[in-house]
This record gives C-alpha cells, structure tokens and sequence, in this order.
C-alpha cells in the first residue's frame, strides 16, 4: 500500500481522516475468518457486511462463477435474457412466502428498495389511483443510500446532508423504556404500529402508496420487532389499501431462522426487498418479489402487447455471473439446511450476547434476534458514536471484526458459527468494552 493508493480511494460510510492514518486491510477470506495484510486471522462477526452468511470463499460458489464467466459473461437485460436469469427467479419463488412469486432483479439492496418504490407509485396509477405517491417508513430505519430509500430511511445521519428527498413520513421506532435487554421480540410495543392510524388520518389513505419496513431493524442497532408489531401494521394497510413492502436486504436467506423475516414472523407482504445473502456477497445483486396480482396488473393494463410494461431496469440486471452465483448460494442453503442451523444455534449466541448485561455502566441495552445483535453503548462527553468505535478498533487488534454503527456494537454471525466462536467474540467485546475510559 503506498500513499498514492490510499489518497486515490474515497472510502463508503467511513470515518475517511481516521482510517487512513491507520489503515484496516484485508488481504484475504476463508470460511469465518479474514486474513489482514499483517498476517493475522480476523474473525468475521458481521458475515462480511450482513452478506456472507455461507463463509467466505466457499468452492462452489467460486466455481459457479468461473465457469459462467468462460461460458457467457454478460447478456444484455432488455428484450433478450439468459437462462439463468429464470432460473434463479423460480428457485428464489420457492424461498418466499406463498403468493409472492414474480421477481424483478437489481444491482444491489439500494436499488431494490428504489425500484420497489417505483413499481409501488406505477401500480396505483396502473389502477387508476394516482394521487397514492406518498411512503411511510420508520424513524431509525435503513433502506440504502438511494434518494428513495434515505427518504424513507428514518437515520438521521444518513439523510442531513442531502437535502429534499421523495415525500415520506416516518411512524416511530420501538426502542422504548421498557424494551431494554428483552431476548428476541419485546412483548411491549404491538401499539405502536397505530400510529400508522394517525398518519392514515393526516394524508388520508388516498396519498399513501406503501409502507415500508424492515421486519428486525438492522443497520440502526438489530432492532427486533414487537410481538403482534408486523401483524397490525398488515392488518391497517390492508384495511386501508396501502402496500406493504418489507426491506429484508438483511433478513431475506436465513438470517433469522428461516427463509425470510416474513416467514420468521408470520407476515405477509406485498413486496419485500432481497441482496446480501442472495450471492452469499460475491457479487453484486438486489431483487424485488411481488405479488403476482401486481405483477398481472402491469401486464393486464399497458396496452399493446409490444409496449413495455415497466420501463425500469439496470444494465446489469440479472447479471449471469451474479445469476449463477445465486443459484449455488440457493443449492447450499438448502442442502446444508442453513435457515434451520441458524435457527438451532440462535438460543446459544442469545444466552451468550446477554451474559455482557450488568457487566459494565456503559451498556444501555441489548438486543437479539436471529443470529443478530446490537449493544447500545452510553455516550462520552455528548458523543454517541466514540465508545462503539473504540470498541471495533479494540476488538479488531485482538482478531475479531465487528460493526459499530451510531451508539451501538453490531453482530451479524456467520451462520455457520461454532459455540466457542460465540464464546470467543462476546468475550472481546465484553474485554473491549473494560477498557474503555
């Protein structure tokens, strides 16, 4: 690495000034663990970035994609297709929710997140309702970086510096009081999704297009929702004929235990978002999966046959490297039978994650769910972010990577983790946390 090489790289959703001073290299990945360019194994506890949930260069992923890239690099998307394309849409179908069986595929969870908010809008106008523009998101939620997904995003940092975005509302988030270090989903909180009522009732039904959240909250701290929460937020959309989209760029593929966060808590949507765990990280890939009678709409209602019905997409929408990377992600989580190995080993990383409770003042919360888990710390000195950060840098030099987002710690385990790499990576962050003054 010479100065020139780190001058020249613009860094993502980093604390660019401070990094380069003392740069955090990795060179290498295998399994649950990376090598840094000092030698060392590093335990992933963030699966990449929420995206490598199979470990890390796993054969057949890295065979699929070599043998696509000598055989058809890329096609283009539009009017023409590769096979693979339809083929991992079916199998995607089987991982979903039923009735939730048309996929649209893009570039990343961004894009998913944009490009659901537009199939949302062009629906209602498809149906004659073109008022139906607005979106509800949540305070603390994430949808990506897009101008959409940070209007409906509910982080604050995320949104100040960009100015006017899409017309968006925001219903609260269910980090309350009472929650503090509850195990899984709170019992307190189903009532909050009643404010939903309230935003119903200042824009009126006929303005709203979609609500959109994500089922456990991920990148604002792992924020499970409360029990009954997901229900009656169906129940008034459907009432009140809203869509209802869940982002589960984080949660769709295994994450909580099962195939989708729908499924993990018995909610069906209209939509939902995938990406991440979809190519198991190895390449770029983001997909909306509709329901089939809002699909059938665009196609019952664009006039001649030879019109576009969407006119939306990306240059490398189902990419056929990403395709079939996807489709060997698909065969491991099912022959390995991942969702329900997560499921099995979720209760130990619980058990594991709420022993740091009472362990030092400045732990303020806790929260789990899956294999995820968010650790609010107290602020110093009016400074919400510096102890999560010094706690990563900390937890990185004594070989452990972990997440530190806002106020909290974040963990995102491999979903093949073993008991003792849970033992091993709440002990230094419980070490790390020791030594902070």
């Amino acid at each position: 690495m010479t100065q020139l090489n780190l001058d020249a790289y613009w860094l993502p959703f980093t604390s660019n000034r401070a990094f380069k001073k003392d740069p955090r290299i990795i060179v290498a990945g295998e399994g649950r663990y990376f090598t840094d360019d000092r030698g060392r194994k590093v335990f992933d506890s963030l699966s990449g970035l929420w995206t490598c949930g199979l470990g890390h260069a796993r054969a057949e992923i890295a065979e699929a994609i070599g043998q696509q890239a000598r055989e058809l690099d890329y096609a283009p998307a539009f009017n023409v297709a590769h096979p693979k394309a339809f083929q991992l849409a079916e199998r995607l179908t089987t991982f979903m929710p039923e009735g939730l069986n048309r996929v649209f595929f893009t570039c990343s969870g961004s894009d998913a997140v944009d490009s659901a908010m537009k199939i949302a809008r062009a629906y209602w106008r498809k149906q004659g309702l073109a008022n139906k523009t607005r979106f509800i998101g949540r305070v603390k939620g994430y949808h990506g970086v897009n101008f959409g997904g940070i209007s409906v995003g509910g982080i604050v940092g995320n949104r100040l510096l960009y100015g006017q975005g899409v017309e968006a509302d925001h219903l609260p988030h269910t980090m309350t009081a009472e929650n503090k270090f509850s195990r899984g989903q709170p019992e307190q909180g189903a009532h909050l999704a009643d404010e939903l009522l309230n935003l119903i009732t200042l824009h009126d039904a006929s303005t709203i297009a979609a609500v959109i959240v994500e089922p456990m909250a991920g990148s604002a701290g792992v924020i499970p929702p409360p029990q009954g929460y997901l229900q009656r937020l169906r129940e008034i959309c459907t009432a009140h004929n809203i869509l209802l989209i869940f982002d589960e760029v984080i949660t769709g593929l295994g994450r909580l235990g099962a195939n989708t966060g729908a499924a993990a808590f018995g909610v069906v949507p209209d939509m939902l978002t995938l990406a991440k765990q979809i190519t198991n990280g190895c390449q770029p890939m983001g997909a909306v999966v509709a329901k089939e009678s809002i699909y059938q709409c665009f196609m019952d209602k664009s006039g001649a046959e030879h019109m576009i019905e969407l006119p939306h997409g990306y240059t490398y929408s189902a990419h056929p490297i990403a395709c079939a990377a996807g489709l060997a992600v698909l065969d491991i989580l099912e022959r390995e039978q991942m969702p329900e190995r997560v499921k099995a080993i979720a209760p130990l990383f619980e058990k594991a994650l709420h022993s740091l409770q009472g362990s030092s003042p400045y732990i303020v919360d806790i929260r789990n769910c899956g294999l995820a888990g968010g650790i609010s710390l107290q602020a110093k000195d009016g400074d919400a972010v510096i102890r999560p950060y010094q706690v990563a840098l900390k937890c990185w030099e004594k070989g452990f990577y972990v997440r530190h987002g806002g106020d909290v710690v974040q963990l995102g385990l491999p979903f093949t983790v073993e008991a003792s790499e849970i033992d091993a990576v709440i002990n230094a962050i419980g070490e790390a946390i020791a030594e902070l003054n």
